[in-house]
């Protein structure tokens, strides 16, 4: 699943090309992109909207309009957003289609039809994205203490804690268990029990791990590729996941894997002691 920084690298690429141009015609050839909402209805809606920026909130891709509404595009496990050559030709999994009115064009591509297109009114915007996300973790204005009120109370383990998207948005299964390598927390550590200096640690692990997913423009395991359909090159700088059995960058253990919350875990069991 697209994680921060590949949601993020989207919104870079495709923002010079959305800002400032005008909806001019929107084809959806999947209703379950707009469910409960009609495909053609939501299609007609978009047309002739102006979009006044792209922003982003966790995993959410934010197309805002000059009439206040917004597109709130969730990309789940296998959505991409292409543009140029990526958004020509011929595909079995291409959902929808923007032509602006420049021209040019972007297209939603999903496999499995997981991905979301949702339109909201200019009162529901930061109402629905509030409900559903906690901080952005790569802000200025975060600080330890932010992370450290919203483990306070938690039982779980800190790798499910940090999953909740409601404790700090954008992190999923990959940056996590980069982040918590950096931190040398391990992922089975009650949130709650971590101390002050491992608080700062982890806050620390999380922005450098995301900074390297970003400057790599994600990671393409599978499905996900960048708007002009190139892969990322995150998969090259993994500390840990999905390295069972390779030597920790660190200290040589061999990388060991484990679940937590149902998820697939990597950890170095020297560097990360429980």
């Amino acid at each position: 699943m697209p994680e921060l920084p590949e949601v993020e690298t989207v919104r870079r690429r495709i923002a010079p090309v959305l800002e400032g141009r005008r909806f001019e015609r929107v084809t959806i050839d999947d209703p379950r992109l707009t469910r409960p909402e009609d495909p053609q209805e939501v299609a007609r809606e978009l047309e002739g909207e102006q979009v006044s920026a792209v922003d982003r909130r966790g995993k959410y891709l934010i197309v805002r309009f000059e009439s206040g509404r917004a597109l709130v595009i969730h990309l789940r496990m296998t959505g991409s957003v292409l543009q140029g050559a990526g958004a020509e030709g011929v595909d079995q999994h291409r959902r929808a289609v923007v032509e602006l009115d420049d021209g040019s064009r972007i297209a939603y591509r999903d496999v499995r039809r997981f991905g979301t297109w949702l339109l909201l009114e200019p009162d529901e915007v930061e109402t629905y994205i509030d409900a559903r996300v906690g901080r952005e973790p790569l802000g200025p204005a975060y600080k330890s203490r932010h992370l450290a009120e919203s483990l306070a109370n938690r039982r779980a383990p800190i790798k499910a804690a940090l999953l909740d998207q409601r404790t700090l948005a954008g992190l999923g299964n990959i940056y996590v268990d980069e982040a918590l390598w950096r931190a040398r927390i391990h992922p089975l550590r009650p949130a709650r029990e971590l101390a002050g200096d491992e608080i700062k640690a982890l806050r620390e692990g999380i922005k450098k791990a995301l900074a390297v997913g970003i400057a790599r423009q994600g990671a393409t395991l599978r499905d996900y590729r960048q708007p002009d359909g190139r892969a990322g090159s995150m998969q090259k700088e993994f500390k840990v996941y999905g390295r069972d059995g390779e030597p920790c960058d660190r200290c040589g253990t061999p990388i060991e894997k484990t679940r937590v919350a149902g998820r697939g875990t990597w950890y170095c069991p020297t560097c990360q002691t429980r």
